[in-house]
């Protein structure tokens, strides 16, 4: 997954080449430019520190994965909103209510 943020982080500060990172820590990576005649130039410690800054952004919406599958689909959505504009909001109650549900199971994380 490092090599993933790593990827993202040369991206946005390199130079516009391709290349490929190899290496499982921000210690021990190694960027490949993909012509060897023509390396990408990015500053390393820029480069770990936005990786870690993209690692902590995607870190932080955990909870938003989290929740996904546990939702329930646009259709119960489409079915509850249907009979609530005709006056039975029955099915918008137990669809918002498993929505809360879902919510509590997987709190968002309070603000630092």
């Amino acid at each position: 997954m490092i090599q993933h943020f790593l990827c993202q982080a040369i991206a946005q500060l390199g130079n516009g080449k391709s290349f490929q990172v190899t290496g499982t820590t921000y210690d021990n990576f190694v960027v490949k430019s993909a012509d060897p005649e023509d390396p990408v130039v990015f500053d390393r410690d820029a480069a770990i520190a936005k990786a870690q800054e993209l690692e902590a952004a995607y870190n932080s919406k955990q909870y938003q994965r989290d929740r996904q599958p546990e939702y329930p689909s646009l259709t119960e959505f489409a079915d509850a909103y249907y009979w609530s504009q005709k006056g039975d909001d029955t099915k918008m109650t137990a669809y918002v209510a498993a929505c809360d549900a879902v919510k509590t199971k997987y709190p968002k994380p309070e603000a630092e």
